[in-house]
């Protein structure tokens, strides 16, 4: 017996399925894992410029300082802070906490939240010049 209507995958949300914050969320965790990938490789280029020293290095501040070199500083800090904060979430929820919908519901909003301010104000400090 054929079902024609019924989905066949849960990824076609928004189309069969209403998008939820935990999927949303999950989505999410998953792509700032591969933005810290990326930012990790960064990173190993950015310390073999500093090894290297002289131009090498000022090639590296200058590419870094660039408006494109910022928005990737900015993407990789925002991935860094919320990959963190929901891999403490997922933690807790391996511990047995926090695991009816509200309370789901509550720490995905808090996790939002606090990635905000926490890069809020990690650039802040950074863009004064001091931490």
């Amino acid at each position: 017996m054929s079902h024609p209507q019924r989905p066949l995958s849960p990824f076609m949300l928004g189309q069969i399925y209403r998008l939820q914050l935990t999927s949303v969320m999950s989505l999410l965790h998953r792509i700032s894992g591969v933005v810290l990938v990326v930012g990790a490789l960064g990173l190993a280029w950015w310390l073999m410029a500093v090894a290297q020293g002289g131009e090498a290095y000022a090639r590296a501040a200058e590419c870094l300082a660039s408006p494109l070199g910022m928005i990737a500083l900015f993407g990789f800090s925002l991935a860094l802070v919320y990959h963190l904060l929901n891999g403490i979430r997922h933690l807790m929820w391996d511990m047995g906490h926090g695991m009816t919908i509200p309370e789901v519901y509550r720490s995905g909003y808090v996790v939002a939240g606090l990635t905000v301010l926490l890069t809020a104000a990690i650039w802040f400090f950074a863009m004064r010049g001091g931490a």
